[in-house]
């Protein structure tokens, strides 16, 4: 169900895009989960304008964007913190503004971390697939990123939905993403040597990451094993190593498949922290015991 209305997109900005929870479940039909990258600052989102966490919100990638309400809404920013306007004037972020028909929102650039989230009552209302509104810019499902002059249908607020006043929390990021991992299922086709340069070795995030990985810069991981594998399945979270032996941790939208080894895995609530990590930030992968990551391996004694 739509409200009348809806948003109209002013300036676009680097990347813009429809997400809620994302489209688990399909995994075995090569699609993966997609949804929020950074999930608690989406949450917020939803939680502040009244809405449930799963309505869906707009992402916005380090350079903001700017919408104009084409009813009245109450809409909120939260995520990577940003100067906020409504109609050229300052507004408060993380905190609930009342947007009159016509009035233009603007989400600044990010002062730290990378992505920012805009929830409005009721939520975005793009059509779903696979029961998610969620843009997967790997498949291609969802809606289109944002364009210049595009319109976005808004759900209607639940009954007896009410926005929350409270300021949102926000823990700035660090001059260091610090990443937990456990080895596995793949450490086998790595050396002592590589698997030690992974947990002490000082890395960087490359401007090539996207929403499909968070790509490094750093030292190479020296394998035992030649060649590679015939494609399996990827988890959210794998670091996977490709010939060069930088490692890529896989975020939202990354491939279900794939042939290069995967040395660990990182574990889901982690991943908020590696949506906000800025190219150049120095990262630090640190070992984690047996069984403490769904999936992984665990931390194995070097060989």
């Amino acid at each position: 169900m739509t409200a009348d209305g809806g948003l109209e997109t002013v300036r676009a900005g680097a990347l813009t895009t429809v997400q809620d929870l994302g489209r688990p479940g399909y995994a075995h039909l090569g699609v993966p989960r997609s949804g929020a990258l950074d999930l608690t600052a989406h949450r917020l989102a939803n939680l502040l304008v009244g809405n449930p966490e799963s309505a869906a919100t707009l992402e916005t990638t380090l350079t903001g964007c700017a919408v104009r309400a084409l009813a009245p809404t109450t809409a909120v920013v939260t995520g990577a913190p940003c100067p906020v306007a409504v109609d050229g004037r300052p507004a408060p972020w993380g905190q609930p503004v009342r947007l009159r028909a016509g009035a233009v929102l603007e989400a600044g650039a990010a002062t730290h971390g990378v992505r920012s989230y805009l929830g409005f009552a009721g939520g975005v209302g793009a059509d779903r697939v696979l029961g998610s509104r969620a843009t997967d810019l790997l498949s291609g499902l969802g809606p289109a990123p944002l364009r210049d002059g595009a319109v976005l249908p808004l759900g209607a607020p639940a009954p007896g939905a009410r926005a929350v006043p409270d300021a949102a929390p926000w823990r700035t990021p660090g001059p260091e993403l610090v990443l937990p991992v456990g080895y596995g299922p793949r450490d086998d086709w790595f050396t002592a040597e590589g698997l030690r340069t992974l947990v002490t070795g000082i890395y960087r995030v490359s401007a090539a990451s996207n929403r499909i990985g968070l790509r490094t810069e750093g030292p190479a991981l020296a394998r035992r094993r030649e060649g590679e594998l015939a494609s399996e399945g990827m988890p959210l979270g794998a670091i996977q190593v490709p010939p060069e032996g930088r490692p890529v941790l896989f975020l939202a939208d990354h491939p279900t498949t794939g042939g290069y080894p995967v040395i660990g895995v990182v574990p889901a609530a982690a991943l908020g922290a590696a949506a906000q990590a800025a190219p150049g930030t120095a990262v630090r992968f640190t070992p984690v015991r047996s069984g403490s990551v769904s999936g992984a391996a665990g931390v194995p004694p070097p060989r």
